[in-house]
């Protein structure tokens, strides 16, 4: 089996966390069938700007192949383009004017992928919102694995994606609320192969915090954020009400944040910033923490989150993200807030009840083991490729819009799309294979501590897990019961 992996940068050194899924799937599917990488030369996610040479070279032991982005990003462009095509009613010509804004453009990339289609069995395609993944979905429907990586924001709500979503072989979700959005938006049909995957991750069996204590000099307690430090992951909301929680004298955690940052940071002494750490400095900092904070609002997997909880570490996580709220009922693993003061009172919670983080931190590993060891998601993969190779092209992609048609001003403002859609996490977890299952019992089901889900939060007399609705703006929709906050 020959796969084709396309995604729009490549490389050990890009941790953007579309790339590093599809350089973990692509290194871990390289042992099961031959794997070609199709990607350009940039690595700058803001401008596209070639700085790797065109051709190919070996990474980790996977053929990668680069081309030449045609044009860089002008951010003035893109920024008109998007408050058109969010805010606007605008034309199908305004949102592919969008999508060569956004970049990576590199039609030598999607030529090759047209010219060399039939020389793979599979082409899987990381990130829908981008040229590539659009462009070459339509160069070869008919080997088009996509992978979407959606998130909940206006992207989502363009008119261009549906008949992509609808015309690709198979959808690889990340999630069960990126499968429920994708489905809600794109109207996909039942019989349409997909199945929620996910990403494991490259989790070492042996941490040493202390060594991570004494290299960065922390010997107090403290929650740990990781990831790019961008007002657009919720951190300047993350700075805000950890300000808070110190002004109250809340608690006695520090925050320590791991990763690049575009974003101001406020200069106090428990707020430390350590910059982009290797993978050994990453997971000592999250096996010594009390536990991970994840404040971004839109997710289509978290990744770190898994990380956090496969080295035992409870999660706090933002509850207006859909994604992240699910995976924290699912797994019995996190806590959640809105707002100020229930991160205030969640933060405190994990901090001083220590039989709470400790049987989050259980929960988590287990969950961890049950659906999102490697073993689990290459047998997903494989098992994709096999129904597909057995069964008949199904679909057929819709033709893009003529010359009048595409110029016709009747597209809706993707916000608005977006906002009429069902919201809410989903509570089932991602089915596993009865074999991949740990041996170990769960600590959820096992006798002794109870569910964490059913503590109740100090703050107001109001229980802070209580059972819901399954929110829809859509008029005359049905509502489907959830647990939710």
């Amino acid at each position: 089996m020959k796969l084709a992996v396309v995604v729009q940068r490549y490389g050990p050194s890009i941790n953007g966390g579309a790339e590093l899924h599809a350089r973990y799937v692509a290194e871990r599917l390289a042992r099961h069938a031959e794997v070609d990488v199709l990607t350009t030369c940039a690595t700058d996610y803001v401008t596209w700007q070639d700085t790797l040479e065109p051709g190919v070279e070996q990474v980790n032991g996977v053929n990668v192949r680069r081309f030449r982005v045609g044009r860089e990003r002008s951010p003035d462009e893109f920024s008109r383009c998007s408050e058109r095509v969010f805010r606007q009613t605008h034309s199908v010509a305004d949102e592919l004017a969008w999508l060569d804004a956004e970049g990576p453009t590199s039609p030598a990339l999607v030529r090759y992928l047209a010219r060399r289609s039939r020389e793979y069995d599979h082409c899987v395609l990381f990130s829908y919102r981008y040229y590539h993944a659009y462009h070459g979905a339509r160069a070869a429907p008919e080997k088009a694995v996509l992978v979407p990586t959606a998130e909940r924001d206006p992207a989502i709500g363009l008119s261009i994606f549906g008949p992509i979503f609808r015309g690709v072989r198979a959808i690889m979700f990340n999630s069960p609320e990126e499968r429920a959005m994708i489905r809600a938006v794109a109207g996909i049909a039942d019989d349409q192969p997909s199945v929620v995957v996910g990403v494991g991750s490259e989790v070492p069996a042996v941490t040493d915090p202390e060594r991570f204590r004494r290299k960065f000099g922390l010997h107090e307690p403290f929650a740990v954020y990781v990831g790019r430090v961008d007002a657009n992951k919720g951190c300047g909301e993350l700075f805000d009400f950890f300000g808070s929680y110190l002004r109250e004298g809340a608690g006695a955690l520090t925050l320590v944040l791991i990763g690049q940052s575009v974003l101001d940071i406020p200069a106090h002494p428990r707020i430390r910033h350590l910059g982009f750490l290797d993978d050994r400095d990453k997971f000592d900092a999250i096996a010594g923490a009390e536990l991970l904070i994840m404040p971004s609002y839109f997710e289509s997997l978290s990744m770190v989150a898994l990380e956090a909880w496969a080295l035992g570490r409870p999660v706090l996580a933002n509850g207006r993200c859909d994604v992240l709220k699910g995976q924290c009922i699912r797994s019995s693993a996190g806590l959640y807030y809105d707002g100020r003061l229930e991160f205030i009172e969640t933060l405190r919670a994990l901090e001083r009840n220590r039989w709470l983080a400790a049987t989050l931190g259980r929960n988590g590993r287990q969950f961890f083991r049950e659906h999102y060891t490697w073993s689990v998601i290459e047998r997903k993969y494989l098992e994709m490729f096999d129904r597909l190779s057995r069964a008949p092209v199904a679909r057929v992609m819709e033709r893009t819009a003529g010359w009048f048609e595409r110029r016709r001003p009747i597209c809706p403002p993707s916000s608005e799309v977006v906002a009429s859609l069902p919201a809410g996490p989903s509570i089932a977890p991602p089915a596993s294979p009865p074999d991949a299952r740990a041996t170990e019992p769960s600590p959820r089901s096992a006798s002794g501590p109870p569910d964490p889900h059913s503590v109740s939060r100090s703050a107001g007399g109001h229980s802070r897990f209580r059972r819901g609705q399954h929110r829809s703006r859509r008029g005359g929709g049905s509502s489907a019961s959830t647990r939710t906050q």
